[in-house]
């Protein structure tokens, strides 16, 4: 499938897309199908609902006739054509002006934003065809796309799973700043980035060395990276925003305001640190239901808390690791996750499995009081409850890393899809021991987890607590540190990510031939 877009000529705010498809062979009818939801947001989005026009012709412009078989799929009678172009223009104009999403598209004077699963249809059947990309627009203008360029408006992709997977931004002017770990080229692209001075809004020798730093302690968990390049995809607004979605080879986040200052800065190493541990964590460590992806339809999963929630979890270690954040900033941004949990939805009814599964029912809207926990906030707790425990059970000669490392080793490198019991299987074999009340209690049950994550943060001289109000503070959940010197020590463990060296029957085995599990030191 070829695919053009551009303006459309009569209609602002609308991208025209014509979709050619060329091999029809011996076939009567052609169906084509355009995607109900997209990776990375688990919930129907019926994009199809955007289209305003839509007609197919033959490579001599005369009409097919077709009919819609369901909300998103069309059923075309090829009168022995051998070809085909479907026509059509997709609503880009979000309802409010200024909040551009992570995973929307958008058409103006000054930028073409497209996320391809909204817009890209595919022919049944045909899904794991090339695909190439055509973008109309001025000469001059920059592309940002994980994609291969293969001029200056032309992208290719090796199938459509590529395509609806690698989003772009074209644009007169886009900051570009570039680095490589361990032979991997990174580039960070900024649209929109300049404060109301006029200056750039984050410096480029600072982005240079924080990424370098987080990226690097990352790539040294997994020893190594499933792409040959990565490109963080920035949108930068005048108006508070906060938005990251994964990809294969990149990820688009949306932040804003662009005159918040340092504040801004640690939102951007933020989501970017999290947005990167999903190149391993779901892009390819893939929970089996959505191997491969079905877009016609909801891919129910139970382990969302893994894909989510464990990287919620590292997102911010990996940037105390590295040193990119001190203890302070990473204490806060550990006080910020335990607030979202408690004080929201620490008393829920469902559990984390349910609340996976649930997430294509209602996972991204505020919902009913206490009847769903978050996938991000409780799942990022469960991991750290599990990573400490390892810890202390083995005096730091194994963490969650290795549960992670043997998880790529299994089911990422060969991309062969997890279940559940696999994961579980994984981090008992790390923990050495059963994890009944582990599952129990923070995967399978709707207990309260404070006096549990409590007994682990005291191993590190940290303790959680609520505070009444009063009439010069406001209450809520506090995170302290402890006067313990002996749990400081730990806690520095921790935030270094030291691990000490196991002994000779200490080696955790992958399999018969496999490796064994590399140790930090």
């Amino acid at each position: 499938m070829h695919y053009r877009l551009s303006a459309d000529p009569i209609l602002p705010h609308y991208i025209a897309v014509d979709a050619h498809l060329t091999g029809i062979q011996n076939q009567s009818e052609v169906e084509l199908q355009l995607p109900a939801w997209r990776p990375g947001r688990y919930e129907l989005q019926q994009f199809a609902k955007n289209i305003q026009r839509f007609e197919i012709v033959d490579k001599t412009g005369q009409p097919l006739p077709f009919r819609k078989t369901t909300k998103d799929r069309w059923l075309v009678h090829t009168n022995g054509a051998t070809e085909l172009t479907i026509r059509y223009n997709y609503y880009s104009l979000l309802s409010t002006p200024n909040l551009l999403n992570a995973g929307s598209s958008f058409i103006s004077d000054s930028l073409l934003y497209v996320n391809p699963v909204n817009l890209c249809l595919y022919a049944e059947g045909r899904i794991d065809e090339p695909c190439t990309l055509e973008l109309a627009i001025p000469d001059g203008w920059t592309i940002a796309c994980g994609l291969t360029q293969v001029d200056e408006k032309t992208l290719r992709a090796a199938d459509f799973y590529a395509l609806v997977d690698c989003p772009l931004i074209a644009a007169p002017v886009i900051q570009h700043v570039q680095y490589e770990v361990n032979g991997v080229s990174f580039h960070v692209w900024i649209q929109g980035g300049r404060r109301s001075d006029g200056d750039y809004t984050f410096d480029a020798e600072r982005i240079i060395d924080d990424f370098s730093r987080f990226s690097e302690k990352q790539l040294a968990l997994y020893g190594e990276f499933p792409e040959q390049e990565y490109h963080f995809l920035t949108l930068v607004l005048p108006v508070p925003y906060y938005h990251g979605v994964e990809h294969r080879n990149s990820t688009v986040l949306v932040l804003g305001p662009n005159d918040e200052g340092e504040g801004l800065y640690v939102d951007l190493l933020g989501v970017s640190s999290h947005e990167l541990f999903h190149a391993w964590n779901i892009i390819r460590i893939r929970p089996t239901e959505l191997l491969p992806y079905d877009f016609t339809k909801e891919n129910y999963f139970p382990t969302c808390f893994v894909a989510e929630g464990v990287t919620t979890y590292y997102g911010d270690l990996m940037l105390r690791q590295s040193g990119v954040f001190n203890d302070e900033a990473y204490l806060k941004e550990l006080q910020v996750l335990f607030k979202r949990h408690f004080e929201a939805n620490g008393r829920a009814f469902q559990s984390l499995v349910e609340s996976s599964w649930d997430l294509w029912l209602d996972g991204y809207d505020k919902g009913v009081p206490d009847r769903k926990v978050s996938v991000y906030h409780k799942g990022a707790i469960a991991a750290l409850i599990l990573d400490l425990h390892i810890r202390q059970r083995t005096d730091h000669a194994r963490s969650l890393d290795d549960v992670m490392r043997m998880m790529w080793q299994q089911f990422g490198k060969p991309f062969v899809g997890y279940t559940l019991d696999d994961y579980r299987t994984i981090t008992e074999t790390v923990a050495g021991e059963s994890l009944d009340w582990y599952y129990d209690l923070c995967i399978f049950g709707n207990q309260p987890l404070e006096t549990k994550l409590n007994e682990y943060l005291a191993w590190v001289g940290l303790t959680v607590l609520y505070e009444e109000s009063t009439p010069d503070t406001i209450g809520g959940i506090r995170l302290l540190e402890l006067n313990d010197a002996t749990a400081r020590q730990q806690r520095d463990r921790w935030f270094n990510g030291w691990l000490t060296a196991p002994s000779s029957g200490d080696m955790l085995s992958e399999g018969p031939g496999d490796d064994v599990i590399a140790k930090q030191a």
